[in-house]
């Protein structure tokens, strides 16, 4: 089987994801679940009632001055096509004043919502589409759990000559807005699973455990061994 695997740059000091709104204010929305399944007028409900002004403020302080595109991420569900990030980046388009990018989508199925973690990490979202080079992007999506999609998303753009200054998302649980790996939760998840995994991840995600987010690794190193990590992969997939 030929694996396709997603495009991942290292954090640095990469800012916190900022969120807008608790889950249960979105997720109990009348319109969640049409707007998951694609339906962009309960998207746009959806997110007309969430959206933070303190958020958008964040934001603004964030970039400082600068104009930078909105790059969401349009993920496919089982259900359908999740409205939301474009409905949220179009949104934050009309308050800020910052374009929406139109050209990066995702291009394959990975069915993230409701998944447990290593389904999230065996179904990695793959992008595609135009990048300005030496633009600057923030990027949007509608949850954060484990933050692989951001990642994988800002990699895609920042391979393609992009410059990705944050991200915002709609609602997630507040300990995955910091995607940035520290060096502490790297060096425990070196020491628990040794080196022999990392050369495994290597070669079939394209990327070390450098590149993984504070969630997912924190994610792997409470897992029970580097064997039980390899066949939980392999058998999501």
């Amino acid at each position: 089987m030929r694996h396709i695997k997603p495009l991942r740059t290292r954090w640095y000091d990469f800012p916190d994801a900022i969120i807008h709104a608790t889950e249960s204010a979105v997720k109990q929305h009348t319109a969640y679940a049409a707007a998951k399944s694609g339906d962009s007028d309960a998207a746009f409900a959806v997110v007309q009632d969430t959206v933070s002004t303190v958020a958008i403020q964040a934001l603004h302080t964030l970039v400082a001055g600068k104009t930078p595109f909105f790059a969401s991420a349009h993920a496919f569900e089982r259900t359908g096509v999740n409205a939301i990030p474009e409905a949220l980046a179009d949104e934050l388009s009309k308050r800020t004043g910052f374009p929406a990018d139109n050209s990066i989508v995702q291009v394959n199925v990975v069915g993230h919502t409701g998944a447990n973690g290593f389904m999230r990490l065996a179904r990695q979202a793959i992008f595609d589409g135009e990048v300005i080079v030496g633009a600057e992007y923030l990027l949007v999506d509608d949850f954060i759990g484990q933050g692989g999609t951001l990642a994988n998303l800002k990699g895609y753009i920042e391979s393609s000559g992009g410059i990705v200054l944050g991200a915002t998302v709609l609602t997630g649980k507040p300990y995955s807005a910091k995607l940035c790996l520290t060096d502490k939760q790297l060096a425990a998840l070196r020491s628990k699973h040794g080196n022999e995994l990392e050369i495994w991840w290597n070669e079939r995600f394209g990327h070390g455990f450098d590149c993984l987010t504070q969630s997912e690794a924190r994610y792997l190193e409470r897992s029970q061994d580097a064997d039980t990590i390899r066949s939980r992969l392999v058998a999501e997939e």
